[in-house]
């Protein structure tokens, strides 16, 4: 318990820190490179490369789960406090890319973004027990959270690419 407080209070830390990094680069508009006709900025190039990844990323958990369903493992093994933080920071950098992309593709505020954090962190230090074992009695939750990354994903990749496209489509009405 003690280990995953301590883990959750860094991980709020990394998680502003990469709010800060990735907002500073969206307001990179300038173009840096065109491809096939289209103006490559630094915010396209987040979008693009944030959007890839929660697809790619999603994809992967999703297809994890499915094995793992087929293929349940049952071997459990005990770790330190050092090691449990570590893995809490390290899932949690690798995780957390994925909401920042997402909150900052979807809002781009920070002054909703950063408290958004800081209660979704305290939100986790007293309901992650409960949220897991809901999670682990119904799977299809998770897979459903997935489907719903990959359509945030397909949305930001093209946003980055095209973004009168994504205008047209009215991506924005629906993130």
């Amino acid at each position: 318990d003690k280990a995953r407080t301590t883990g959750i209070a860094l991980a709020v830390i990394t998680r502003i820190l990469l709010l800060l990094a990735i907002t500073w680069i969206m307001q990179l508009t300038q173009p840096l490179f065109t491809i096939w006709g289209n103006d490559i900025s630094g915010r396209d190039l987040i979008l693009l490369v944030g959007g890839l990844f929660l697809i790619g990323k999603s994809t992967y958990e999703i297809h994890e789960k499915l094995e793992s369903m087929e293929h349940s493992r049952t071997t459990k093994v005990a770790a330190s406090f050092t090691s449990v933080i570590i893995q809490i920071i390290l899932v949690d950098i690798v995780f957390s890319l994925d909401s920042v992309i997402t909150a900052v593709g979807i809002s781009g505020h920070l002054a909703v973004m950063i408290p958004a954090v800081i209660i979704a962190a305290g939100v986790m230090l007293f309901a992650a027990g409960g949220i897991s074992a809901f999670v682990e009695k119904h799977p299809t939750m998770k897979i459903l959270a997935l489907a719903f990354l990959i359509l945030i994903g397909v949305m930001l990749v093209i946003e980055g690419w095209n973004p009168e496209l994504a205008h047209e489509l009215h991506l924005k009405n629906y993130a």
